[in-house]
């Protein structure tokens, strides 16, 4: 064997997060446990997973176990598994670097709160890394199932800017992590803190965690470790378990395990659901988002197995994108042993649990948002907050379920002054004025521009409810949310405005008259924005404001353009609508302008960009609207 002992530098993201995680992470320290059993259990469910098809793996070892141990006198608590070990390349790899997308998104967002950042930390899990809360040096010897005792790899790191590697050898696979405790950290070296702290956090883990036993001894009036082992933990699947057997304790450290997040859920649910397909779900809705929520592609909130025994952990078959944040387990008592991604894909029986459990979840949603008790109306609001964008894209993905998943729905607005996203479409709907027979919204990239929006001013008078919608997928969403509960769903902001019955005959009627008066001001204001606005025409929709900008009924809405445009997409391209409001004093000026005098062209092009600017538009030429401006100011 080769002595090939090299020294190399962390990724700068470890460096960054151990210094995090030494100084935010300090009071939970504790953790550091439950982190390294967990990765030792993941590493005895990936080996049996591998000797699905490689029995040889196993080799004479065929009793997987996680062993705890300490040593006072070097001060040291080592944990040992014979999972499925890793080559040096895997440790360089896994031991070196953070490969995991959006981590600068993650780096960008801690504050320097410790509180605060300590909770960012555990949505990112931390694993490995977060021994050296306890340890000012590490020491990692692991051999990978299948590779020669003389392939083994010794990692050893302080924690600081580099790491070494060598090669050793190893009598058996699998691997052992040694904790070099830092000073003050005593108290860890005992066996029934170490028990305690085992039996709190990992006691829902299936394999045995073993420790050597104690017992007094008479003679000698201490306690003496024998070398006989005794499990510390239940050792058997928490999710196959009777739900009377198990406290919402263990069900919270089992969701820290599988999600890595140091919170506790906001709700979860247990099921054992028998007929054409049998499976074990144990589904979690965390209480805060991850920092890479908006990743499609991330995926690895389920873990699937069959029989209980581990297939994997990103089987994103089994439930919908738009629930990319649900995390837990489905074990599948119908499944091959040695299922792969492509019967995965084509399964009547994952087709069936998927559509169970995206049932299943919906139900869990529903139950808080339908909710009398206001802890479960509160949990919901979370929920809300942290999920409802991905939630909304549900509509369009999932037509099975859009009714259920429409009344699931939040929104803003002029019913409130706030921006919080509290008002259901039912709420909406219970409110609606008498001959009221449309729902109607308005988008717009900010709260304040939509609650701004000239558009809501003849709602506001009539007292008619607005829903103000402003997050990026919601214009996506209302292509295919177009009714509730038989109600249309209309933009105030598209086509022309039709009240319908809020509007009496007497309205209608003076409406018709004023239209006639202001034709010929329409075709002259039609004829100098030709370049500008497809077509000018009076509204009513306007109290205050001399003019406002409508997209025609089926073409995009200018925020949708504005969205495609900022986000580099192809946007077809169309002209607004001008719509004046002929009880303005500035639109009544006008109507006696000159159309042959250059000041005209002037204000109309200024009425225009106004408009423009009000919904949150940009000029395509700025200059020539300040140009004008001041020429008019100076007049």
């Amino acid at each position: 064997m080769a002595d090939n002992k090299e020294t190399l530098g962390f990724q700068a993201e470890v460096k960054q997060l151990l210094q995090l995680m030494i100084h935010s992470l300090y009071s939970n320290k504790e953790i550091f446990l439950r982190e390294l059993i967990s990765n030792a259990s993941d590493a005895a469910d990936k080996l049996r997973f591998e000797a699905i098809n490689n029995d040889a793996l196993y080799g004479n070892d065929h009793e997987l176990a996680i062993k705890v141990s300490f040593d006072k006198a070097a001060r040291t608590i080592t944990i040992s598994d014979n999972g499925i070990g890793m080559s040096r390349d895997e440790v360089i790899s896994h031991l070196g670097t953070i490969a995991k997308s959006g981590t600068k998104e993650f780096f960008g967002k801690l504050s320097g709160d410790q509180q605060k950042d300590a909770a960012l930390i555990g949505q990112f899990g931390v694993g490995f890394y977060s021994g050296f809360i306890v340890a000012d040096k590490i020491t990692v010897e692991t051999r990978r199932a299948g590779l020669e005792a003389t392939d083994a790899v010794r990692w050893e790191s302080s924690g600081e800017g580099d790491y070494s590697v060598e090669a050793i050898e190893k009598t058996g696979r699998g691997t052992d992590i040694t904790l070099h405790l830092r000073e003050g950290e005593d108290e860890l070296l005992s066996a029934w803190k170490l028990k305690s702290i085992i039996r709190k956090y990992s006691d829902h883990i299936s394999l045995p965690i073993q420790m050597a036993k104690e017992e007094w001894d008479e003679e000698k009036k201490e306690t003496v470790t024998k070398d006989e082992l005794e499990t510390i933990n239940q050792a058997s699947a928490l999710w196959a378990r009777s739900k009377s057997d198990i406290t919402p304790e263990q069900y919270e450290e089992f969701y820290k395990h599988v999600s890595h997040d140091f919170a506790a859920p906001l709700t979860y649910t247990h099921n054992r659901v028998e007929g054409r397909s049998e499976y074990t779900q144990l589904l979690y809705v965390p209480a805060k988002a991850p920092f890479d929520l908006w990743d499609r592609n991330k995926r690895g909130g389920l873990k699937l197995y069959v029989k209980r025994v581990f297939i994997m952990d990103d089987a994103e078959q089994l439930m919908p994108t738009y629930l990319r944040f649900v995390k837990g387990v489905i074990d599948s008592a119908d499944l091959p042993l040695n299922v792969s991604r492509e019967i995965l894909q084509e399964s009547r029986d994952v087709k069936a649990i998927r559509e169970g459990s995206t049932k299943r979840v919906i139900g869990m949603l529903e139950e808080l948002a339908n909710a009398e008790e206001q802890d479960k109306k509160d949990k919901y609001a979370t929920f809300w907050t942290e999920f409802g964008q991905v939630l909304k894209e549900g509509i369009g993905e999932d037509m099975g379920n859009k009714d259920r998943l429409a009344k699931l729905l939040r929104f803003a607005s002029t019913h409130a002054d706030t921006a919080d996203q509290n008002v259901a479409l039912a709420d909406y709907v219970a409110r609606m004025k008498e001959g009221q027979e449309k729902i109607y919204y308005v988008t717009a990239d900010s709260f304040t521009a939509a609650k701004n929006s000239p558009h809501l001013e003849i709602f506001r008078k009539k007292g008619v409810e607005v829903l103000l919608l402003t997050d990026r997928v919601d214009e996506w969403m209302l292509s295919f949310l177009t009714e509730f509960e038989g109600k249309e769903l209309v933009s105030v902001a598209k086509g022309g405005l039709d009240l319908g019955q809020l509007e009496d005959e007497a309205e209608k009627k003076e409406h018709e008259e004023t239209e006639n008066q202001y034709k010929e001001l329409v075709t002259k204001m039609g004829e100098a924005l030709a370049d500008k606005a497809k077509e000018v025409r009076v509204t009513f929709r306007l109290t205050d404001s001399p003019a406002c900008l409508v997209a025609d009924e089926h073409e995009l809405s200018g925020n949708l353009l504005r969205m495609l445009k900022a986000a580099g997409q192809n946007a077809p391209e169309s002209k607004p609508i001008l719509e004046i409001n002929p009880n303005h004093p500035l639109v009544t000026r006008l109507k006696y302008e000159n159309a042959e005098d250059g000041k005209f062209a002037d204000w109309t092009h200024i009425l225009f960009d106004q408009a423009l600017l009000a919904e949150g538009g940009t000029l395509t030429d700025p200059a020539a609207f300040v140009k004008r401006i001041n020429e008019m100011l100076l007049k």
